[in-house]
């Protein structure tokens, strides 16, 4: 039984924040996300426990100073990549350094300077076919530091003496001394297996429960709410056949409502989680900023021209998988020559690394059984939609944005498809349910006064206060 029916009416909002730190941050520390963090979930630590683990299946370990939520993995999702202190996306070798940065400081002592660390990784580089570190390069350099920030950010590191930008400036002029919490190093690097034994990353997913011969409700119902608390917006056709039924049962919704203390949405199609405390959600939606208010002004925009019943647009059924298209990429830069081949055999005798079986079913048939379809708005009319915003609102446009439409666009379109709301297709976007919650967007422009002789920051990064209809300043999770 969930405690959050034990708990006191005045207690359980406290309990509630709590539950949403640990489903938003799987790693806590003293420092991570911020410092009240940590007491908050120790407070709490034993009613988390057994909740996450009836609830959805996660273990939670506890400690003086780091609390780690070890969850189920039932899919790969893309849309939730490491970022820098800036706010840049890591590339494919920031990640690479991360990783060998966590192992140097595993092995490392109590404190190490940045130029060791780096000469540790670029060592370790030498192992790597096409990887290497050179502190003569900037740009390894700055890839280098985001990797340690990364770090920093969440409390592994803590920087004792020196600076890492004048390190990145000049290397033998400058330099950074840091203190290693060796305790958030240990609870960073996890795995639930040893990565040397997989061909492939599906060996990093839990087993489908829908694949057995017979399903334990139990579990059918914990991957229900698994992707209620993981995704924007949960549409039927995302779960397997045997799973609906789960989503769709008023008491699983509930619970994960009492749990968290958010208010599920549902309509046909699917169930979401409207997170107005912002303590859940990575990207509040709608939100301040070029990106958040372009991006709610274009899917009004969107969602006008698929209610024009004067010209119909096309569907077109959508049968693709990103997550296991992500699955294939990451597959592919799988270094055979890494993998422990003794054990990696024994692949075959485990259901949860075997490949899935082929299915000679015609794609014809699994679109029209299987594949919802979705109005088709071609890429032409978003462009020129997007430079139709860009002609009126563009002044009020961060700086940064005015004068690359393009780049808006793409960044754009990027928001709407991580909520959810579209999906991109060679030829255009896929309009999905979720977008109509955002129709009758209205703009209101605010004029700068005579008297106002200078704008804010703030300012510049907001071109317009735009507000929908339904709901009004809710944050989508």
């Amino acid at each position: 039984m969930a405690h959050g029916r034990t708990i006191g009416a005045l207690a359980l909002d406290n309990y509630q924040r709590a539950a949403r730190v640990v489903l938003a941050n799987h790693l806590i520390t003293r420092t991570f996300p911020d410092r009240i963090a940590l007491p908050l979930v120790r407070r709490w630590a034993t009613e988390l426990r057994e909740d996450l683990a009836e609830l959805f299946g996660y273990r939670l370990e506890v400690t003086e100073t780091t609390a780690r939520v070890f969850p189920v993995l039932d899919r790969l999702d893309g849309g939730k990549p490491a970022r820098t202190p800036a706010d840049r996306v890591f590339d494919r070798r920031r990640y690479a350094y991360l990783a060998l940065v966590l192992s140097a400081l595993g092995r490392a002592g109590e404190q190490t300077t940045l130029s060791e660390l780096a000469d540790q990784v670029a060592a370790d580089t030498a192992r790597v076919d096409g990887l290497d570190l050179s502190t003569d390069r900037a740009a390894d350099r700055d890839a280098f530091v985001d990797a340690v920030g990364w770090l920093a950010h969440r409390g592994a590191l803590t920087l004792a003496d020196g600076d890492a930008g004048g390190w990145v400036s000049d290397p033998e002029a400058g330099e950074a001394l840091y203190d290693i919490d060796r305790q958030v190093v240990f609870a960073l690097f996890r795995p639930p297996r040893a990565l040397q034994h997989l061909h492939s990353v599906r060996g990093l997913l839990t087993e489908d429960p829908a694949a057995t011969a017979h399903p334990a409700a139990a579990d059918l119902e914990r991957a229900a709410r698994r992707a209620l608390v993981e995704r924007p917006v949960v549409y039927l056709t995302d779960l397997s056949p045997e799973q609906r039924p789960a989503l769709g049962r008023d008491r699983v919704v509930a619970e994960v409502e009492l749990f968290t203390g958010l208010r599920a949405e549902r309509r046909a199609e699917g169930v979401a989680l409207i997170d107005t405390s912002g303590r859940l959600s990575d990207v509040r939606f709608p939100g301040t900023g070029t990106l958040a208010q372009v991006a709610l002004l274009l899917a009004g925009e969107i969602a006008d021209r698929v209610l024009d019943i004067d010209h119909p647009l096309p569907h077109r059924f959508d049968d693709a998988d990103p997550a296991q298209a992500l699955i294939d990429q990451l597959d592919a830069a799988i270094p055979e020559a890494t993998v422990f081949a003794p054990l990696a055999e024994l692949r075959a005798a485990d259901p949860a690394l075997a490949e899935p079986d082929s299915d000679d079913e015609p794609i014809e048939t699994r679109q029209a059984s299987e594949a919802p379809s979705f109005p088709l708005v071609d890429a032409a009319w978003v462009h020129e939609t997007m430079r139709a915003l860009h002609d009126r609102y563009g002044t009020t446009f961060a700086a940064q944005w005015q004068a690359d439409v393009t780049g808006l666009t793409t960044e754009v379109l990027g928001l709407l498809e991580r909520l959810r709301m579209v999906r991109a297709v060679d030829d255009g976007v896929l309009v999905l349910p979720a977008l109509a919650r955002y129709r009758g967007a209205v703009v209101t422009v605010r004029a700068k006064r005579a008297a106002e002789l200078f704008v804010t920051a703030a300012d510049t990064d907001r071109p317009e206060d735009t507000a929908p209809t339904s709901p009004a300043g809710e944050g989508n999770r």
